[in-house]
This record gives C-alpha cells, structure tokens and sequence, in this order.
C-alpha cells in the first residue's frame, strides 16, 4: 500500500462530498486539521485501460483533545468498494486487514500519533478484520437512496400513495416553494438563511436535537462558493408570506444529500415538508443527479423507535434503505484509547437516554 499525503491540485477526484477538499476546508474552521491523502497499490481494484489503478482519495480529519492527545476521522472513507469488502464474507487472510493497515499508515503519517484512526464506512458491508464497533456512529447508518433517473410520474408513482397525496395537497393548499436568498441585499440585514436558522432552532426545541451555532451553516454555503463542483442550496416553502419548511441540499457530482430540514409548528396540515422533498428531487433530477440521499433513518420500522415518525416520512418517497457499516476504530493508542472509548460511552448514554428524558 502506498500513501503519500498532498495538496489540494493534486489531490484525487472523490465520489462523495464527505472525501472532497470542500468538507475538508469547511471543517477546518470548526476545530479539525484536514490532512489529504492519496493511496495507491490497494491489492485490489479495477486496473485502468493503461494498466495501473487509480489513486484513491482519503480525507483524513484530526482533532486536538488535550496536550498530547488526538483523534483522527474519515467521514465515508476509503471510497474503494472493493477495497472495503474485501472479506466480509468471511475471508481469511491479509485481505480482511486491508482497513486496519490503512489506518495504520495513517497513524504513522500524521505529524501526531493519533489515539485511534475513525472510519465511517459508507458501504454496507466492510471488513473489520483489526477494527473494533466504534461506541457511537457520527454519520447515521442507515438511509434512504431515490433513483433519480426515472421521469418524474415515476418518481411520484413509486411513492407510498400518502406520501403522493401529501406532495400534491401542499399544492392545492397554495404552499409555495423556492429557492431561498442566502445573501441578502446590502439594504436588507436579514436574508433566507436568518430566517431557517430561526425556523431550525424552533425544529430542534420540538424534537429535542442538537444543532450548531448560526456561523456553522453560514460557513456551509460561504465555503461551498468557493468551489464550482458543489452545489449547495437552500429551499423555502412558505404560505401567505410565512415560512413553514426549509431544507438545506447539497449536489456533489452524481449525488444529491438532504442535510438539513426545519419546519414550523404552525399550519402542519398544508403539509409543507413534502412539497419541499419534492422540489429537491426535481431540481436534483434537472441539474444531473443520478441519486437522491435523504440522509438518516432509524435502523427499522420500528413504532416504539423515537424517530419512528422520520422513518414513515423518509420512507414514504420510495427508494431503498441502505445500511451502511458504520464506525469501526484502530486502535493507534490502546491505553489511551480504552480510556477515551470508556468516556464517549457515557456521553452517549447521558445525551441520547438521560438528557432527552
């Protein structure tokens, strides 16, 4: 295997946002280091028509927790399918420590010895051979896949017939849905964005979820204008003048993502967060987007699940439910890392079983 960290202009073209240089300098100014790598000589992989293979990306992100103490995280990486399966159904041999000795080139590469190298693998099976179950998955598992190719009567004829009739009620109901102003005129303070984020902190109170600070998701949309590959949108579903929905989406090549989404308690009838989905498959579909990720449900449709109502409302669109592997840890630290791992545990419990009580 062989890695070598780079720059920017020489950095392999990735599939997934979560892999470009975009998320890399975007996190970067929320307390990560990004460190960008290109890995070759995978022991696997399609050769090219020259008969080498291609570089693969690697986004690395650390993180600084005390003197002499960092974590490393790579969001939906390595990219390489076969490369992550190799294994999983049960090979043995060296093919099933592939991501383990990726991590640990990793861990030797980076300037500071990292307690564990994170992965968040995007696929649905990988092997784990030298990994332990991380205690907590940063990105969620599971979610929701639509095929955009289809025409769009498809498109609504494979949705749950409440869903269908949702979709098309807002309509009827004078929902109005469009392209929110990120940046306001210079006469005019506030803009679109102001007015979600007011809408999101409403959503979060509802559903008691953790959402970050306004300059969070206005850095979002400053850094996605900097690179011509990512297509960040925001979309506003109003009536009579009032904001009712919003969501937030984001294209990167063949995909586009479903990030963020706020809804009012008000009017909750005209059915506003349908037509929003709706008008984001339309547009996806219009601009070249293959696929649609609604990103995140509960692992089954299960009523007693506290998200069980996202889950039927996800779901309702059609698509398949993909389940991805998840976060799997290397232990670069062991000691350190026991300590750490034993720490987030209890976090977890106290967020997700205590605080939400």
């Amino acid at each position: 295997m062989i890695i070598s960290e780079v720059d920017e202009t020489t950095y392999p073209a990735p599939t997934g946002f979560m892999q470009s240089a975009f998320w890399a300098r975007f996190k970067q100014q929320f307390g990560w280091s990004p460190h960008l790598f290109a890995v070759g000589d995978l022991h696997s992989g399609a050769a090219s028509a020259s008969g080498s293979r291609p570089d693969m990306p690697l986004l690395v992100l650390t993180r600084r927790l005390s003197p002499g103490m960092h974590i490393a995280y790579i969001p939906h990486g390595p990219e390489a399918p076969e490369l992550v399966a190799a294994g999983a159904a049960g090979a043995a041999g060296a093919a099933v420590g592939v991501l383990a000795e990726l991590a640990a080139e990793v861990a030797e590469r980076l300037e500071r010895r990292p307690l564990f190298v994170r992965f968040d693998v995007s696929f649905e099976e990988a092997a784990t051979g030298g990994l332990v179950r991380a205690p907590v998955d940063i990105q969620p598992p599971s979610t929701v896949i639509i095929d955009l190719t289809p025409e769009e009567e498809a498109l609504l004829g494979a949705m749950k017939p409440k869903t269908r009739y949702n979709v098309r009620l807002a309509g009827k109901r004078g929902v109005d849905v469009r392209a929110g102003r990120v940046r306001a005129p210079a006469d005019k303070p506030a803009d679109d964005l102001d007015r979600w984020y007011e809408l999101y902190r409403e959503t979060a109170e509802r559903d008691r979820i953790a959402i970050h600070s306004p300059a969070y998701y206005r850095a979002l949309f400053d850094t996605a204008g900097a690179y011509p590959g990512v297509d960040l949108s925001l979309l506003v579903a109003e009536h009579e003048g009032e904001l009712l929905a919003g969501i937030i989406v984001l294209r990167f090549g063949g995909t586009a993502t479903y990030l963020y989404g706020a809804s009012s308690n008000h009017k909750r009838n005209l059915m506003a967060p349908y037509a929003l989905q709706w008008e984001a498959m339309r547009r996806s579909r219009e601009a070249g987007a293959a696929h649609y990720d609604l990103f995140g449900v509960p692992p089954a449709d299960d009523p007693g699940h506290p998200m069980h109502g996202l889950y039927r409302f996800k779901t309702g669109f059609g698509g398949r439910i993909l389940h991805r592997a998840g976060g799997w840890d290397y232990p670069a630290r062991p000691a350190g890392y026991a300590l750490y791992r034993t720490a987030e545990r209890a976090r977890t419990f106290y967020y997700k079983r205590v605080k939400k009580r």
